[in-house]
C-alpha cells in the first residue's frame, strides 16, 4: 500500500462529514436536490455584504505597482496596519501591526501557531465537543490532542481543565463561538480560565498558551458579546477568519493576533513568520488582503442566521427535541433520542435529512445541524425530523 497508514487511518476517522457528503449526493441524484435536506456542511448561506463586491472590483482595477508580487512572510503591512487600529477597538488590547501575521484562514492560523509552540509529544488540551480537524492540526506538528469534557450546556469546566493540565501541557485551545454547540463562553469563564492557567504556569514550571479560534465571533445573538482572552491573559493568541463574518470561506484569508506582552513575544513572531512561508502557505492572497484591510468591522447580517435559528429550534423543541438554545455560529447540537447518535443519524437519512453524528465530535450522544442553508430547506425538512424522533421512540428498548 503506497498511502502511509497514519493517513488511512486519518482518513477513516475524519470520514463523517465526507460520508454525509458522498450519502447528499447520492440522495439528491435519486430523489432530486430539492427533496434532500443537507445540514450536514457549515458553508455559510448569506451571501457576503455587497461591499466586498464593490470593494473587489475596485482593488482588482487598481494600477499599482508590485500588486501581485512576493510581500514578507507575515503579510502586507497597510493590512496589518489597518486589522491592528480596528482590533484596539474590538479586543480592548493595544495590538501593534507587529503583533498580526496574515495567514490562508484560520486553519492555516492554528497550523503556524503549533508549527511554532509545539515539541514533539507537546499536549494540545481541547474541550469537547470540538471541531475534528484540531487533531489532525495537532498531529501534523508533532502534538497531542488531549480532550476536555464540558459541562451538560456545553459551557467550560474549569475543575475538568484543572484536572487534565500536566506537565506536557503547551496549549489549552478553545473555540468561541464554538462548533459544533454554538455554545459562547462567558466572560467569567475565560477570567476563571486565565487565572487557572497562571497557577499552572507555576506549578508546571512553563508556559503555557491559551489559543482562542475565533472565525465565529461575529455570529452572535441576542446581545451576546464574545469576551476577548487578550483581557484575562497574556500568553495569548487569538486565531480567526473573514469566512463566516464575510461570507468568504473559499478565499482563505485570515489571521494571528498574539497579545503584546505573549512570552518571547519577537522570537514567536519570527517563528510564525517562517512557519508561514515552510509549510506552505507562504502568504494569505495578496488580492484578498488588500481587500479586507478596507472592510474592518463589516459583517453579513447577522439577523439572518438568527431567523434560521429560531424558527428550526422552535420546530424541534415542539417535537420534543433537547436542545441548548446556541448564543452564536450556526449550529444546533441536540441530543439525539437514541444513545446511539449514529443509528438516529441513520433514521434522518430515511428522511433525506442529512446531519453529523456527534460522535464525529467528541460529543456522542448528540447530533449536529448546520442551519447556514436556505429557509425552504429548515421549512421542508421539519416534517422528517418530527417522523423521525416518532420512529425513535417506537423502537423496542433493549
Amino acid at each position: 500500500m503506497a498511502v502511509a497508514q497514519k493517513m488511512l487511518q486519518f482518513m477513516e476517522s475524519a470520514s463523517w462529514i465526507r460520508k454525509m457528503f458522498e450519502e447528499g449526493t447520492r440522495l439528491k441524484k435519486r430523489y432530486g436536490a430539492a427533496n434532500v435536506f443537507d445540514f450536514s456542511l457549515g458553508n455559510p448561506n448569506v451571501p457576503p455584504p455587497q461591499i466586498v463586491k464593490q470593494k473587489l472590483l475596485e482593488v482588482v482595477m487598481r494600477e499599482e505597482p508590485g500588486m501581485h508580487g512576493y510581500m514578507p512572510n507575515v503579510g502586507l503591512a497597510e493590512t496589518r496596519s489597518a486589522l491592528s487600529a480596528y482590533l484596539c477597538g474590538e479586543y480592548c488590547v493595544s495590538i501593534a501591526a507587529d503583533h498580526l501575521v496574515a495567514t490562508c484562514g484560520a486553519a492555516g492560523a492554528l497550523n503556524i501557531i503549533f508549527k511554532a509552540l509545539l515539541d514533539p509529544g507537546d499536549e494540545v488540551l481541547v474541550p469537547a465537543p470540538y471541531f475534528v480537524e484540531y487533531s489532525f492540526y495537532a498531529d501534523n506538528h508533532g502534538g497531542v490532542l488531549k480532550t476536555v469534557p464540558t459541562r451538560s450546556d456545553f459551557t467550560l469546566d474549569l475543575d475538568a481543565m484543572e484536572k487534565a493540565i500536566g506537565t506536557k501541557t503547551k496549549i489549552v485551545l478553545i473555540n468561541s463561538p464554538n462548533n459544533p454547540t454554538g455554545q459562547v463562553y462567558a466572560k467569567a469563564a475565560i477570567q476563571g480560565l486565565g487565572e487557572l492557567l497562571r497557577s499552572q504556569e507555576d506549578k508546571q514550571g512553563h508556559a503555557i498558551y491559551l489559543v482562542s479560534d475565533e472565525p465565529y465571533r461575529k455570529i452572535v445573538y441576542d446581545g451576546c458579546c464574545v469576551p476577548c482572552i487578550f483581557q484575562y491573559y497574556k500568553n495569548s493568541l487569538i486565531a480567526s477568519s473573514y469566512s463566516k463574518d464575510l461570507s468568504l470561506p473559499g478565499e482563505r484569508i485570515g489571521f494571528v493576533a498574539v497579545h503584546p506582552e505573549i512570552e518571547g513575544l519577537q522570537e514567536l513572531i519570527g517563528a510564525l513568520a517562517l512557519a508561514n512561508r515552510i509549510l506552505g502557505f507562504v502568504n494569505a492572497p495578496g488580492l484578498m488582503q488588500r481587500v479586507v484591510g478596507e472592510l474592518q468591522g463589516v459583517c453579513v447580517d447577522v439577523e439572518i442566521y438568527k431567523r434560521k435559528r429560531d424558527r428550526l429550534a422552535e420546530g424541534l423543541q415542539r417535537f420534543g427535541y433537547d436542545l441548548t438554545i446556541p448564543a452564536g455560529a450556526f449550529y444546533l447540537f441536540p441530543k439525539s433520542p437514541l444513545a446511539d447518535d449514529v443509528a438516529f443519524v441513520r433514521i434522518l437519512q430515511e428522511e433525506n435529512i442529512l446531519v453529523v453524528p456527534g460522535s464525529g465530535f467528541g460529543g456522542p450522544g448528540h447530533f449536529r445541524i448546520a442551519y447556514c442553508v436556505d429557509d425552504a430547506t429548515i421549512e421542508k425538512s421539519l416534517p422528517g425530523f418530527q417522523r423521525a424522533i416518532e420512529k425513535a421512540r417506537n423502537l423496542p428498548h433493549e
